[in-house]
């Protein structure tokens, strides 16, 4: 069931995914709001389960992971247990920075990075061929990221 939000929940959901560092008081002047007022919004989108997180965003680039590949996975088997085995196995490594079941061509299509080639070789190889079911890899190297991921559109 989709949690009905109003505009002052939807100013205070952008400014979050923006800046999750901001304090009470910073939020609720961006809202408009007293800082208890934010504090009683936001416990309320944290309990809803509406707000799932906070994180920080690291640069891959300075910790050495200059490679981003997309690989797109099919497996010889659609059922059930070839599937739940498949995401237990690529939920464990550590690479594998998302993994999205698909409608298409592909059952899978993981958004990996990596060190450099070697690295990428290592993970092909070692990892993704060898993960439960698959029958087809095909990847494709991200030569640059036009547009990465800063908060859903609310």
């Amino acid at each position: 069931m989709e949690l009905q939000i109003d505009a002052i929940d939807r100013k205070l959901l952008r400014v979050l995914q923006q800046d999750s560092r901001k304090s009470i008081q910073e939020l609720g002047e961006a809202a408009g709001l007293s800082p208890s007022a934010c504090h009683r919004r936001l416990k309320r989108l944290e309990e809803s389960g509406l707000i799932k997180g906070y994180r920080a965003v690291l640069d891959a680039g300075r910790l050495g992971f200059s490679m981003q590949f997309f690989i797109e996975v099919s497996l010889s088997s659609q059922s059930e247990p070839t599937l739940d085995a498949f995401e237990t196995a690529v939920r464990d490594i550590p690479e594998v920075l998302e993994c999205h079941l698909m409608a298409g061509q592909s059952d899978y299509i993981l958004r990996v990075t990596c060190r450099d080639h070697e690295d990428f070789e290592r993970l092909h190889r070692r990892l993704v061929a060898r993960l439960p079911g698959v029958a087809r890899v095909h990847s494709n190297m991200s030569i640059r990221t036009v547009k990465a991921l800063s908060g859903l559109p609310v």
